[in-house]
């Protein structure tokens, strides 16, 4: 059995990865941390955990978990794990870190757009970027892992076979984002508010959204020059689930059948990436619960662009999801081990 502490364990995202870690059949969770709730019973926090989940939550030392567990899963605001995390840690346990702290590779780049000092700059270069169907073979050999935001996920899969074919202009992305309320996290912030958020939708970080740097960092990786785009999120009246319909003007006229061998160059074989039938857009109800990333293209001959769609739950595949999936490749398991939950609805 694999050991896992959990740091940041009352989160959304840290309760999501108790409910598909208590379901995995190779882990125990040990150590369900929280700073807020410390000697507080987990099922306290989250009643759907009752008589599932006994133990109480502690705290966030990480060298003491460290000599506990065989994972560290660090679902944090941006800057803890960074604060935490050190050499002799590292030496004894792996790390899957939910917050941006390790995916942006050029240091001054994350300080600029989160606002912080990165303290342990040092661990940034082997940090492997966890986005297990473009970084499958470095994860397995990792020790840490940046777990990649849920935006950027949405938008790299759903953009990332189109750019890596060289069938789009990287200069002309433009990506059109909505997200559930969760993917605030759960803290109290008027904005998240039932009378705020009810019967409404609004953008929000125009221009300057955190997520803008990773996703412009993994689509230049794969269009092999840097790339710049327009990334505007918005939040919508739901409780989980994104929406990415991405924007881009082709390079050459290509039929509907060279662009559908383009995704399926890329994705035929990946459990987890559903391309969908002609003309069938991705609907964030069909993913809900589960951690499958639906993605679909429409051609418009008449503008000479393509749109680029995906769905996914915001959660799952864009946090606990994929950071399950993440500790699978590291510990060698079936990839989608603990990950077969088929979507739910209504």
């Amino acid at each position: 059995m694999i050991k896992a502490g959990i740091i940041g364990a009352t989160g959304y995202a840290g309760g999501e990865l108790v409910r598909i870690l208590t379901g995995h059949k190779n882990v125990e969770i040990k150590w369900y941390g929280s700073r807020s709730y410390i000697d507080k019973k987990y099922a306290e926090v989250y009643q759907n955990m009752f008589q599932i989940v006994d133990d109480k939550c502690m705290d966030d030392n990480m060298e003491a978990l460290a000599d506990q567990v065989d994972v560290i899963f660090t679902a944090t605001p941006q800057g803890l794990c960074a604060s935490l995390v050190n050499e002799e840690i590292l030496s004894k346990v792996k790390i899957i870190d939910l917050s941006a702290d390790f995916r942006i590779k050029d240091v001054a780049t994350y300080e600029a757009w989160y606002k912080i000092q990165h303290p342990t700059s040092q661990f940034i270069p082997e940090a492997v970027y966890g986005l297990c169907e473009i970084n499958r073979e470095a994860v397995k050999k990792a020790r840490l892992v940046a777990n990649p935001g849920c935006y950027p996920t949405c938008s790299t899969l759903s953009i990332y076979p189109l750019l890596k074919e060289g069938l789009i202009d990287p200069n002309t992305i433009i990506i059109d984002a909505k997200s559930g309320t969760s993917g605030a996290g759960r803290g109290a912030k008027v904005d998240n508010l039932y009378c705020e958020v009810n019967e409404n939708i609004k953008a929000y970080g125009v221009a300057n959204h955190r997520h803008t740097p990773e996703i412009e960092e993994q689509l230049s990786y794969a269009a092999g020059q840097p790339v710049l785009i327009n990334f505007t999120p918005h939040l919508v009246p739901m409780n989980r689930g994104i929406l990415i319909t991405a924007y881009a003007s082709l390079k050459k006229e290509v039929s509907y059948e060279e662009v559908k061998a383009a995704y399926d160059k890329y994705y035929a074989e990946e459990k987890f990436v559903r391309v969908l039938d002609k003309d069938v857009c991705p609907q964030t109800k069909w993913v809900e619960g589960s951690n499958y990333v639906d993605v679909n293209f429409k051609l418009d001959p008449r503008t000479r662009r393509v749109i680029m769609m995906g769905a996914m739950d915001n959660l799952v595949k864009g946090a606990a999801g994929q950071a399950v999936q993440n500790m699978n490749l590291m510990f060698g398991l079936k990839e989608s081990e603990g990950l077969e939950l088929v979507p739910m609805f209504p």
